[in-house]
Order: structure tokens, then C-alpha cells, then sequence
């Protein structure tokens, strides 16, 4: 089957989610620190395409957000949503759970698209942590805030784990909607971890 034909398989759902809310996550953003309507819209844009974009580019997939409408239509909505009904003091803590559920989803889909296309296991683990963490490194380099990749607290780690158990259940024969449930919320709970009790890895002391 050549790649430009290859379904969208059964986890197409996690990638709307993702998309939708790194989009709010972009949105998010942009609301904390005071922006315009069109800096919502291009912040949610970036956010959420950026880490399935380079995750296309890199496996030889068709840019998944090119050909139709939906995908940019909901980065619009998540914009207006959250221009429409978020204030400023809570877009920070907001910031952080939207974020890390958008970094589960799109770590398990983006490692089942790189399968789905010939990706071998490894590379298709880090398909899948570079599809969830890429799109919030543009968001936080865009804003001039520290990148994701300099911050103490788990957030790649958490990536990692939901792509690599992903990886592993479906090379072992798991049914994907299984594993990918498991990997997602193990990667989710992760995060949330993280967030709440402030977990990080031991830094290099040198």
C-alpha cells in the first residue's frame, strides 16, 4: 500500500484531540500574555500542527493538515474559544492540563502513523515524542518563554513513556484502541504527576 493511500487507522480521534488541544494550549498562551485575535489564532495554528507537520515531513506521509478543512477549523475554534471565555490569571494552570493531554494523544498517534507507515519501532518512538513535544517548543520559543526542553519538571520523560509502552504493547500484538489507552494514560498520569507534585529528573551537577 503506498503512503498516499494508507488509511487514516482507528486512533484518527487521538489525533483531533491533540490537535484541539494544543491548539487551547496555544491559545492559552497567547491569552496570558494580553495578545490579539491574530495572535491567538496564529499561536493555536502553530501549536497544533507543528509537531504532526515535522513528524510527516520526516516519515514521508502527506502533511496531514494540507488537504482539507477540519484541521485548521479547529484551531480556529480553540482560538476563539479561549478568547471568548478565558481570562488571563487562569490561562497559566489551564496552560499546563491541556498540555499534557495533548502531549499523551499525540504521543501515542504520532508513534501509530509512524508504524502504520513502515517507521521502525525505535524511530517510531521518537516519532511519536517528537510529535508531542515539538509543537509546544515553537509555542514557548514564539512567546519568548523558557522551552519545555529547559524546564526541570517531566515533560519529554512523560512523552517517552506513552510512546514506548505504545510502541512496545503493539509490537507484542496488543489491539491498538487497548494499548493506545493504556500508553495514554500512563504518559497523561505521568505529566500530571509532574505538574502537581513538581517531579523532575536529577540535573547534572558537573
Amino acid at each position: 500500500m503506498t503512503p498516499d493511500i494508507i488509511p487514516p487507522g482507528p486512533l484518527v480521534a487521538l489525533d483531533y484531540v491533540g490537535i484541539a488541544v494544543f491548539a487551547v494550549s496555544g491559545a492559552l498562551v497567547a491569552a496570558e500574555k494580553r495578545q490579539t485575535l491574530v495572535t491567538f489564532i496564529f499561536f493555536a495554528v502553530v501549536t497544533g500542527v507543528g509537531g504532526g507537520t515535522l513528524r510527516d515531513l520526516l516519515i514521508g506521509a502527506p502533511v496531514f493538515w494540507v488537504n482539507h478543512n477540519m484541521t485548521l477549523l479547529v484551531c480556529l475554534s480553540a482560538a476563539l474559544l479561549v478568547w471568548l471565555f478565558t481570562k488571563a490569571r487562569a490561562a497559566e494552570k489551564a496552560l499546563l492540563w491541556f498540555d499534557a493531554v495533548g502531549l499523551a494523544a499525540y504521543a501515542v498517534y504520532g508513534a501509530n502513523k509512524a508504524l502504520r507507515y513502515g517507521v521502525a519501532p525505535v524511530p517510531a518512538f521518537a516519532m511519536g515524542v517528537l510529535t508531542a513535544c515539538v509543537g509546544g517548543i515553537i509555542r514557548d520559543v514564539l512567546a519568548g518563554e523558557p522551552s519545555i526542553l529547559m524546564r526541570p519538571e517531566l515533560y519529554v520523560t512523560a512523552a517517552a513513556l506513552a510512546a514506548g509502552l505504545f510502541v512496545g504493547m503493539a509490537i507484542f500484538g496488543m489491539p491498538v484502541l487497548l494499548a493506545a489507552l493504556i500508553a495514554g494514560l500512563a504518559g497523561f498520569a505521568l505529566r500530571g504527576a509532574a505538574i502537581a507534585k513538581g517531579l523532575s529528573l536529577p540535573s547534572y551537577q558537573g
